[in-house]
């Protein structure tokens, strides 16, 4: 499978493709939330490639791009890799569009009836990416409590205080 290098945030190909999607093949899918649009969110450079979430009617994934011929690694239409993240082994599926060439995809929300409206669905995928590039122990431990007699910074323990 050959594959298109992206110098730049391929967002903008991502949503014009996904848009695509919709009119042509999921036009008539019962499963579409009338409430959602397609949006490509938070498009950034993660080694050396592109990650990034696209919000659908249909569902919500997590894309992953080439962004450098090094160290991409193909997969193939329809055949799985595992990528790891902060967060853990994630599974993506290799697929092609023709706006921006090979990608990968992990599925997280399909279908999308749980989302009210759009903004409900990219704080969702704002806060699966964050998820996503956090070390769970890490967190764990940014999450701990201070020392006895040391005032917690915590938001959360301030707001439980009152």
């Amino acid at each position: 499978m050959s594959f298109r290098i992206h110098v730049e945030s391929p967002a903008d190909a991502v949503e014009e493709a996904f848009f695509r999607i919709q009119r042509e093949r999921m036009a008539e899918v019962p499963i579409l939330n009338p409430a959602l649009n397609v949006e490509a969110v938070d498009f950034q450079r993660w080694q050396g490639h592109w990650l990034g979430i696209v919000v659908t009617p249909w569902c919500m994934s997590l894309l992953l791009l080439p962004g450098s011929a090094e160290s991409w690694i193909s997969t193939g239409d329809n055949k799985r890799r595992f990528v790891k993240f902060p967060a853990g082994d994630f599974a993506f599926l290799g697929s092609v569009e023709a706006e921006f060439g090979e990608y990968q995809s992990c599925p997280l929300f399909s279908p999308m009836g749980q989302f009210a409206s759009q903004a409900e669905a990219i704080m969702t995928a704002r806060a699966s990416m964050i998820a996503l590039l956090t070390d769970p122990a890490a967190a764990r431990e940014a999450a701990a409590l201070p020392p006895p007699g040391q005032p917690s910074l915590s938001r959360r323990r301030f707001l439980a205080m009152r």
